[in-house]
C-alpha cells in the first residue's frame, strides 16, 4: 500500500471519529437526559459545548499545526479525543459530561483543523478532489455508524457505551498516525488570543441567550445576553481587522473570490442543513413515538449514498471544477428540505427515506468539490490556516444551525411539551402535535432560505484554475 493511501486512510479515521460522535450523541441524548435526571435546557449543551469549542479553536489549531507541525497536532488530536471519550463514558452527572465533552472537542478540533492541510500536503492539486471525496466517505460512514450504533447501543446496552466505542478506534488510529504522518515545514505565526476570547464570549452568549428563550420564553435577561453576544461579535470583527495574525483573516476574502465564496458557501450550507437531522429525530421519537433504533434506520440511506458516490464526485470535481457540481448538490439538498416540509403527524415514513436519499446525493456532490476548491486556492505555506478557517466557518454554521433550528421549532409549544417531545416519552397527538409540526415547518423554511444563499454563493464563485502552481503541495509522510 503506497504512502498516500495510508495517509488518506488515517485522515479518514479522524474524520470518521468526529462524525460518529456527533450523530451518535443525537440519538442518545433523550436517554441521557432521563438517566442523568436533568433538563432539556442542560442536556442540549452536551451538543452545543462540543460545537462551541470546535468552532472557536479550529482555526488556531490549524495555525498551531503550521507552526509546530500538522502531523504532530493531528496525532495529539487522536490522543485527546480518545481520553475525552473515556471520561465522557464515566461522567456521573450532566455538568461533568459537558466538561468532558469540552475535552473531547479539543481533540476533535485538532483533528479537523489539520486534516484538510494534510490532504493538501500529500496530494497534488489534480488528485485532491478524489482525496476529499474519500474524506467525505469517512464523514458519511462515521455519521451513518453514529446513527446506527447510537440507536442500537442506547436501546440495548446503555448510553455510556456510545463514548466507550471511540476508545479502540482512537488507539488504533493513534498508532498508525504516529507511524506514517510526518510534519510539514514550519512557518512563523502567532496565536490570536484577543480574537479567540471575543469569539468565545460572542458565541457562548448568543447560544445561551437563544436556548434560554427557547427553554423559558422571552425574558429581559435572555434577550440582554443574546444582544450582548451580537455586540461582542461585532467587537470580534473589529479586532480581526487590527490583528497581524487574525483568527479570521478577512483579507483572504478580498483577495480570492473562489476561495472566499467557497468558504462562505460551506458556512451557509452548514447553517442551513446540518441540524435538520436533529429536528427529524425530535419528530420521529416525539411525534411518531419511534424508538432510537427505529428512528436511526430511517436516517441511514442518505449516509450510505454519500459513502458510495463521494469519491466519484470528487473525481468529477478534479476534472470539471467545483462550481457546477457543488451548486447542483446544494439544489438537491434544498429539494430534500422541501420534502421534509410536507411531513405531517400521519405522513408515510417512506417520505423520510426518499428525502434522505436525495440529500445524500447532494452532500456527496457538495463537500468534496467545495473542499477541493478551497484548498486549490490556498497558498501551500498556509494550508493549516486555510483549512482551519474553513472548518471555523463550517463549525460556526453548524452551531448556528442547531441554535436556530432548536429555538424556532420549540417556540411553537410550551417548555413542558418541548421537553416531552425531546425525550420521546410518549407519542403526541391532537393540537400539541400540530403546534410542534408548525414549529418544525418554520425551522425547515428558514433552513431552505439559508440554503438558497449558499446556492447563490456557490454559483457565483467563479472558475478556479487547478493547473496553477500555487496549489502544488509538498507531500508529507514517510
Amino acid at each position: 500500500m503506497e504512502r498516500q493511501t495510508k495517509i488518506l486512510m488515517i485522515v479518514m479515521f479522524g474524520v470518521l471519529m468526529g462524525a460518529l460522535d456527533t450523530t451518535i450523541v443525537l440519538l442518545a441524548l433523550p436517554t441521557m437526559t432521563n438517566a442523568l435526571h436533568t433538563t432539556l435546557f442542560a442536556s442540549i449543551w452536551v451538543i452545543l459545548a462540543y460545537l462551541l469549542v470546535i468552532a472557536v479553536t479550529t482555526t488556531q489549531f490549524g495555525r498551531i499545526g503550521d507552526i509546530f507541525g500538522r502531523g504532530r497536532m493531528f496525532n495529539l488530536g487522536f490522543v485527546v479525543f480518545t481520553v475525552g471519550s473515556l471520561l465522557c463514558g464515566f461522567a456521573f452527572d450532566i455538568t461533568w459530561l459537558i466538561i468532558f465533552r469540552v475535552v473531547q472537542a479539543i481533540g476533535g478540533a485538532l483533528l479537523q483543523a489539520n486534516s484538510g492541510a494534510i490532504i493538501a500536503d500529500t496530494f497534488e492539486p489534480q488528485k485532491r478532489g478524489r482525496a476529499f471525496g474519500f474524506t467525505a466517505v469517512g464523514w458519511s460512514m462515521g455519521a451513518m455508524l453514529g446513527i446506527l450504533l447510537g440507536g442500537a447501543i442506547t436501546t440495548f446496552i446503555g448510553w455510556r457505551y456510545i463514548f466507550f466505542i471511540n476508545i479502540p478506534i482512537g488507539i488504533v488510529a493513534t498508532y498508525f498516525c504516529l507511524k506514517y504522518i510526518r510534519d510539514n515545514p514550519k512557518v512563523n505565526s502567532r496565536i490570536d488570543w484577543p480574537g479567540m476570547a471575543s469569539l468565545t464570549l460572542a458565541l457562548v452568549a448568543i447560544s445561551y441567550g437563544a436556548i434560554s428563550i427557547a427553554a423559558i420564553g422571552l425574558s429581559s435577561p435572555s434577550l440582554a445576553i443574546f444582544v450582548g453576544g451580537v455586540a461582542m461579535l461585532m467587537i470580534f470583527f473589529f479586532l480581526e481587522t487590527r490583528s497581524d495574525h487574525p483568527l479570521m483573516n478577512l483579507r483572504l476574502f478580498k483577495r480570492n473570490r473562489v476561495l472566499s465564496f467557497s468558504i462562505l458557501a460551506s458556512f451557509f450550507m452548514s447553517m442551513g442543513y446540518l441540524a435538520v437531522v436533529f429536528i427529524l429525530i425530535m419528530y420521529l421519537q416525539g411525534i411518531r413515538g419511534l424508538s432510537p433504533l427505529d428512528a436511526a434506520l430511517l436516517l441511514v440511506p442518505g449516509y450510505i449514498v454519500t459513502s458510495l458516490i463521494g469519491p466519484w464526485m470528487g473525481r468529477l470535481s478534479d476534472r470539471y471544477g467545483a462550481r457546477v457540481l457543488a451548486t447542483v448538490g446544494l439544489v438537491l439538498i434544498m429539494a430534500a428540505v422541501l420534502i421534509y416540509l410536507t411531513l405531517s403527524a400521519t405522513s408515510d415514513l417512506y417520505i423520510i427515506l426518499a428525502a434522505s436519499f436525495i440529500s445524500g446525493i447532494g452532500t456527496s456532490m457538495f463537500f468534496p468539490a467545495n473542499s477541493s476548491a478551497i484548498m486549490a486556492n490556498a497558498d501551500p505555506e498556509h494550508y493549516g490556516s486555510i483549512s482551519g478557517l474553513s472548518r471555523l466557518m463550517q463549525n460556526i454554521g453548524t452551531l448556528s444551525s442547531y441554535v436556530i433550528t432548536f429555538t424556532i421549532a420549540t417556540l411553537a409549544v410550551s417548555r413542558e411539551v418541548a421537553f416531552n417531545i425531546f425525550i420521546g416519552t410518549s407519542k403526541l397527538i391532537g393540537g400539541v402535535s400540530v403546534q410542534f409540526l408548525s414549529g418544525i415547518h418554520a425551522s425547515l423554511a428558514i433552513s431552505f432560505a439559508i440554503l438558497f444563499v449558499a446556492v447563490i454563493l456557490s454559483l457565483t464563485r467563479g472558475r478556479e484554475d487547478r493547473s496553477m502552481a500555487r496549489g502544488a503541495g509538498r507531500p508529507s509522510g514517510r
